[in-house]
């Protein structure tokens, strides 16, 4: 991690003000859903990109239907589902 110098305080309603220029940097716009992890004294905020529907998998991704599917999970599906493809 880079340390950033900047300093912002948590409101009483838990909320933290991220500074124009990381949101810009990082492409943060109103309601941009964030995820949040946590490491043992650490909090992790980044942007969420949904994964595979089934396993979370985040390489290869096919959109289909509004739902993000891995192109290996749709071989399985296909194969499950007793339809051969031609690779």
């Amino acid at each position: 991690m880079k340390p950033t110098g900047i300093v912002r305080d948590v409101d009483e309603l838990g909320r933290i003000v991220l500074p124009k220029e990381l949101r810009k940097q990082f492409g943060l716009a109103a309601k941009t859903p964030m995820e949040i992890f946590t490491s043992e004294d650490t909090i992790i905020l980044r942007k969420y990109e949904p994964g595979d529907i089934f396993t979370g998998e985040m390489n290869d991704l096919v959109d289909f239907q509004g739902k993000k599917v891995s192109k290996s999970n749709i071989i399985k599906l296909c194969e499950a589902a007793g339809i051969k493809i031609a690779e």
